[in-house]
Parts: C-alpha cells; structure tokens; sequence
C-alpha cells in the first residue's frame, strides 16, 4: 500500500510516535470519564427506583389492641390494612433481630438489650404509583393511633442529587481532557510549524495556499489522533470490564441483545460501547479542527 505522500517532511515535524502517545493517553481518561457518567446514572437510577418502592411503617405498642378491631393487635389490624390497600404489593413486619440490626448502628451491641419498648416496623414494597399517602396516614391513624408511614421521598432526592452531581463532574473532567487534548496536538503542531519553517515559507512563496498547507498537517495530526484515541480505548477496555464485573452488585446494566452470542458483550451498557467506538472519530475532529486553526493563524504571520 502506497504510503502518503509527505512533501513537507511532517513525519519529521510533528513526531510519529509522541503525539498518538499522548492522545491514548487522553482517550484512556476520557473512556474512564464516560463510564462514571455512565456508571452514575445506572447506579442512581436502580438505587431511586428500589428506594421509591420501600415504605416503613412504623407501629407503636404493637401488641395491645387496635382501635376499631380490639380483638386483634394494633400489629396484626395495621398489617391487614396494608395489605388490603390498593398500590401495595407487600407487607412483612420486621423479625427482632433485623430490628437490632438496624439499632446497631447507634446503640452498638447491646441493641437487643433494651428494656425500652420498641415499636414494629413493617417493611412495605409498592407496585405501580403506589398508594394515596395522605389517604393512607389517616386510615393507619384511626385503626392504630400513633402508626407513622415514612417514604423514602428524601433519600431518592439525595440521590438524585447525588447522581447529577457526579454526572457534571464526569463531564467537566471529560471536557478538561479535551481541553488538554486540544492544547497537546496545537503545542504540537506549532513545534512542527517551527522545525519545517523554511520549507513552508519555500512552498508557500511558490503559490501553496493556506488551505493545502493546513490541509496536510491537518490530515496527519488527524491519522495519529485517531490512532492514538483507538489505542487508548482498546487499552481501557479490560479495565473498565473489571469495573463493571465489581459494580454487577450493585447495578445492573440490562441485558443487551447480542449478549446471548457474545457474552462479554452485555458487561457494558450499549451507551458505553457506543461512546467507546466513538472515540477515535471524536478525537479525529478534535485534531483536525485544533490543527487547522493552529496552521492557518500561524501562516497569516508569515512576511
């Protein structure tokens, strides 16, 4: 295959082997900043949807009797509220030693010591939009005075919160490696510019115009960025396998079609393999564009 030609000796100039080096090394970071953005979101939004869906109810004295059954306990007449009310799937009061579990935090070991009376909690999984919540509280209050439902409303806003959060920072750390990027290939391409001087000035008195000037550094910069950008995520991709086999815990990522035929294939979301593969193009344009505009402000300096 015929090699490109190099009137100008760019091979010389701008480096075969630093620049690409250096945009790997930039793509790798970029790949990393994606999957955080991407990671963040699956993650925030399994932990909102699970957390929307959990209700507490909490009973106090729950063995004495119910207002409006006083044959059965406060405990059992809450229960088959719950139970009975539309938008609730499930109901499970909380076994003494998930409650001491959950005590241990503040109280230590000796949680399941207390001579203290401690209320019921019973654990509500919702379906759907869930129940009417002001609807609920009063029919919980007159059944079992002091029984107190709480939705986990303020932890999914936090959370959503949360995941904002680390999304804008993993685009703004994705915009500082373009940045770098950008300023990496110019700093290059002014190098070259000034180890191919006379030979410029040469072709450029002799009718070269800017466009074919900036046109041939442009191309180049172009085939070592993309190279270099595909080298730097071929190189992320173990890493960010072994990222995702850790987070499988805690995230799903949802099964991807092609997973059945090529199983590594679904440890990734589809939008981080679409980002992947997008890389190389985006550095592409991004070496372009630095170093056309980096060659044509530095060829109207010239005499």
């Amino acid at each position: 295959m015929a090699r490109p030609r190099d009137d100008l000796g760019l091979g010389r100039a701008l480096g075969e082997r630093m620049l690409p080096l250096i945009v790997a090394a930039m793509s790798f970071l970029a790949a990393l900043a994606l999957a955080g953005s991407v990671g963040a979101a699956a993650l925030a939004q399994r932990w909102q949807e699970g957390a929307a869906s959990v209700l507490s109810v909490q009973v106090p004295k729950p063995t004495a009797p119910s207002v409006d059954q006083p044959v059965q306990s406060r405990l059992e007449r809450v229960l088959a509220v719950l139970r009975g009310t539309p938008g609730i799937g499930t109901a499970r009061p909380l076994s003494e030693a998930e409650l001491t579990e959950l005590l241990k935090p503040w109280l230590g070991s000796g949680a399941g010591r207390l001579a203290l009376p401690l209320p019921a909690v019973i654990e509500v999984h919702l379906t759907g939009a869930g129940p009417d919540m002001a609807v609920l509280s009063q029919r919980l209050e007159a059944t079992a005075p002091g029984t107190t439902p709480e939705s986990h409303g303020v932890w999914v806003r936090r959370l959503s919160a949360l995941a904002r959060s680390l999304e804008a920072c993993a685009w703004v750390a994705l915009a500082l490696v373009a940045g770098i990027a950008a300023a990496m290939i110019a700093i290059a391409t002014r190098a070259g510019l000034a180890v191919r001087r006379d030979a410029i000035e040469i072709v450029h008195g002799l009718g070269a115009t800017d466009a074919i000037i900036a046109g041939r550094f442009a191309a180049r910069a172009t085939r070592n960025t993309a190279g270099g950008a595909l080298l730097g995520a071929l190189v992320a991709l173990p890493v960010l396998l072994m990222l995702s086999d850790l987070a499988a815990p805690f995230a799903s990522v949802g099964a991807q079609p092609a997973a059945a035929a090529i199983p590594w294939l679904g440890a990734l979301p589809m939008a981080l393999w679409s980002a992947l593969a997008g890389l190389p193009a985006v550095a592409a344009l991004i070496g372009w564009t630095t170093t056309q505009i980096t060659v044509r402000r530095w060829l109207r300096q010239l005499p």
